[in-house]
């Protein structure tokens, strides 16, 4: 299942979360009332918003109890003629599927071949930084250039998901965390991230980085340790890569984080970029006004951003 957050561009009002159903947009509160209906559980879709919250951040801490019922709900959506509440995507505005998760864990230097691009050694533990959740934009908004930086690099990552709180996981159940998984384009401010030995600075300019355009549930994703993974500016590729070469895999990181901080539904985990960054180029190549961004990951799709000078 495609989970994603929304606008209708004809109403906008609160981002409400939707899902795919073939090639249209259908609202997920609302399919949830209408299998309930179906079942004659008029009482509970009458309190929809307690037992099946429309607001992503509410949908998302309701952990695997709310995404179980949202397949459910979509397999029944999938039989049914329900057209009335399904939207082309010229209808709607998609937003990032998560507008405000408490965490964004980012992992750095997590292939081998970036690390030496970046003349750096392969990291012994897992490299953590913080992004917040100023620096998120949909897959239909313009990733913003501040005018502090002339270094504005992307880096296409497999992004998880976190689907109930999880503290002290071991690797062997990390994947039984995970919601599903989406694309995050870790842009970063490269003569900012550099000038101090902390990177925060280069890494949460806001309105720069794009996460989307859905989350794929975990059981339709695939292997997130097998996954081809790409990045293209203007029409040429500069990333092409396989999750394979992950120095520390999924189940490895949400072992490793969750030992140290606990993780909670709907929180995001960047897992780590390959090579072929702008900054390793020879000379560097870095993102300029106009020029689109396009990020694409097997089994879940391609995120495409503009670049906008702020």
């Amino acid at each position: 299942m495609k989970l994603l957050s929304y606008q209708l561009k004809r109403s906008p009002g609160p981002p409400r979360v939707g899902c795919m159903l073939h090639d249209r947009i259908a609202d997920m509160q609302e399919v949830w009332c209408r299998w309930r209906r179906s079942r004659q559980e008029t009482e509970l879709a009458s309190a929809a918003e307690q037992f099946f919250p429309s607001d992503p951040t509410r949908f998302y801490a309701g952990g695997d109890f709310i995404i179980s019922q949202a397949k459910e709900a979509a397999a029944f959506a999938e039989e049914t003629n329900l057209e009335d509440i399904r939207y082309s995507r010229q209808d709607v505005h998609l937003l990032t599927p998560v507008p405000e998760p408490s965490k964004i864990i980012c992992i750095g230097k997590n292939y081998a071949d970036h690390a030496a691009e970046m003349n750096s050694d392969v990291p012994e533990y897992p490299v953590l930084f913080a992004k917040f959740a100023n620096s998120l934009i949909g897959p239909e908004d313009a990733i913003e250039k501040s005018a502090k930086t002339s270094q504005l690099d992307y880096e296409v990552e497999l992004t998880a998901v976190i689907g109930k709180e999880a503290s002290c996981v071991k690797r062997q159940d990390a994947l039984e965390y995970i919601a599903g998984y989406t694309i995050g384009n870790d842009t970063s401010a490269r003569d900012l991230q550099k000038r101090t030995p902390e990177w925060l600075q280069g890494k949460t300019l806001d309105r720069s980085t794009p996460v989307g355009p859905w989350i794929v549930t975990a059981d339709e994703a695939g292997d997130p340790s097998n996954l081809t993974i790409q990045s293209q500016v203007n029409g040429h590729v500069r990333q092409a890569s396989s999750t394979s070469k992950l120095i520390f895999d999924v189940p490895y990181l949400i072992e490793f984080i969750s030992g140290l901080i606990t993780l909670k539904p709907g929180d995001l985990i960047l897992t780590g970029t390959p090579n072929g960054v702008g900054m390793g180029m020879e000379p560097p190549q870095f993102l300029n006004h106009g020029d689109i961004v396009t990020m694409e990951i097997e089994n879940i799709g391609k995120l495409e951003n503009s670049v906008k000078a702020k």
